[in-house]
């Protein structure tokens, strides 16, 4: 097989995950036309169509669809060549790419990045923001860290913690609105919503009562589909609103939120770490999750922030 060859399948093999040349060419660090090119020249070399295309997407043809299969076992082995190579080193080194969604990447990794840099100096970490589930292989992601199901069997997986999620609001706010005790109240309050970006649906405001989640529908004033606008909203004294308490650990610390009846806070999911068969010996991916284990080591920050409040009615 010839390297033009080769990089052809690399750039098909992208787009046909990310869904266009366009997200392919970011991953491959090249132009989106230079993208287009290798594949154009892959098509004409195979003499075959790959993608049906269209102005705003990318679909695989049935000749398409049998190639991506063959490509990807064929990248899943060099992959696994490089990893054996790579894990003789005796020290981490090298690009290491993790994947997250924003509020993790902000408020978990990001603060945790520079102790790691510290005691790895030699490891180039790629940070990448994303809440889509990522095919790893084809994407060349060494570690993910994701909220919810895991639906990749494949994947080594490893749950660091769960995704707590609790009511909050700004003291000003709660001297001037009172404090609710039980959820009932909050129909007498002025609410910020979260909306999910993927699906479009509203956050469902939801408690632990006596081990039993239950659903208190609301009536917000306002939504966003970003959880630091809902954060920036309630710290100015908009009302209440859910975030996952590791977002809001400095802002209870700070004072600027107090959480509001802690102790029917719930846990929504698992946080998991996952990463592939072929990094399970890689000496970087084992520096990084040993990482994750020391941050989501109990009890976390975030959960002392939040248990100080726990049974009592904050006086503001």
């Amino acid at each position: 097989m010839t390297i033009d060859r080769l990089t052809g399948l690399i750039a098909f093999t992208r787009a046909a995950s990310l869904g266009s040349f366009s997200a392919a060419s970011k991953v491959l660090g090249i132009s989106p036309s230079a993208v287009s090119k290798s594949i154009s020249r892959l098509e004409k070399q195979l003499g075959l169509s790959l993608f049906t295309r269209t102005t705003r997407s990318l679909h695989l043809t049935q000749e398409g669809r049998i190639l991506y299969e063959k490509a990807l076992l064929l990248l899943q082995e060099a992959e696994n060549i490089q990893q054996a190579v790579i894990s003789t080193k005796s020290r981490p080194s090298g690009l290491l790419r993790v994947t997250a969604p924003w509020p993790i990447a902000v408020h978990i990794l990001a603060p945790a990045l520079p102790e790691f840099h510290a005691l790895y100096p030699d490891i180039i970490v790629d940070l990448r923001i994303s809440d889509r589930v990522v095919d790893m292989t084809a994407e060349g992601i060494d570690v993910a860290l994701r909220v919810g199901s895991i639906p990749d069997s494949r994947l080594i997986a490893r749950r660091l913690g769960q995704h707590r999620i609790c009511a909050f609001a700004s003291p000003s706010y709660l001297k001037k609105r009172g404090t609710p005790l039980h959820p009932d109240e909050l129909k007498h309050h002025d609410c910020v919503n979260f909306r999910f970006q993927n699906s479009g649906q509203l956050f469902r405001w939801a408690f632990n009562m006596d081990n039993e989640i239950e659903e208190y529908p609301v009536n917000g004033w306002m939504m966003a589909d970003a959880s630091e606008i809902v954060a920036g909203v309630i710290a100015a004294g908009g009302g209440i609103g859910f975030l996952a308490t590791y977002m809001s650990a400095q802002q209870v610390r700070n004072g600027t939120l107090v959480p509001v009846m802690p102790e029917y806070a719930f846990d929504r999911a698992w946080i998991t770490a996952l990463w592939p068969e072929s990094r399970r010996n890689s000496l970087n991916v084992r520096a990084f999750t040993e990482m994750l284990g020391r941050i989501f080591a109990q009890p976390t920050p975030w959960e002392s922030s939040l248990a100080a409040f726990m049974g009592k009615t904050p006086s503001c």
